[in-house]
């Protein structure tokens, strides 16, 4: 019974991480794939790490932005760290 307990509260606290990504578009996937395929071999850029990375700057961007990802966070310091450390990278 504890188990389940245990599991069934594991389960709440995960809903909301995965909210952001139930909210994502066609265009954001693009931007994000695009961001991944960027970043690929950068040292300390593991899969999960670049996409958690990609997913948090693209959050961060605002609906309308035309720049890629890669282009945008050239330009916006700030907010690249965030998801550096957000990420766990870099």
């Amino acid at each position: 019974m504890k188990t389940l307990a245990g599991l069934l509260l594991l389960g709440a606290c995960l809903i909301p991480m995965a909210a952001p990504a139930q909210n994502m578009n066609a265009d954001d996937l693009k931007w994000i794939n695009q961001c991944i395929a960027d970043n690929k071999g950068e040292p300390g850029g593991t899969p999960p790490i670049v996409r958690a990375y990609c997913v948090c700057m693209n959050e961060k961007m605002d609906d309308n932005e035309k720049q890629s990802i890669t282009q945008w966070e050239k330009s916006h310091p700030t907010e690249r760290k965030a998801c550096d450390k957000q990420s766990g990278w870099r």
